[in-house]
């Protein structure tokens, strides 16, 4: 749990420095991670990644981190200037 919160801090950090792509791109991974760990990790050491049953939470970290990071990869127009 500590490695995918800190990915998702530093994706934060990137997105808060005008570097959104970056940042979505790292908290995308952050979600893909997680669904390895969720994988890998036997029942008793998952801890708060286990929200629902495995298979469950296998799809939806995945898919999620899939679709921001290529959501993030493939926007090629507009910024978040608003002045």
């Amino acid at each position: 749990m500590t490695l995918v919160l800190v990915i998702a801090a530093l994706g934060m950090m990137r997105v808060l420095t005008q570097h959104w792509r970056e940042g979505a791109v790292l908290l995308g991974g952050a979600l893909i991670v997680a669904a390895v760990l969720r994988v890998l990790l036997p029942v008793d050491r998952v801890g708060l990644l286990a929200i629902r049953s495995r298979p469950v939470d296998v799809l939806c970290y995945s898919a999620f981190g899939v679709v921001i990071s290529v959501l993030a990869v493939t926007i090629t127009r507009g910024s978040f200037d608003f002045g």
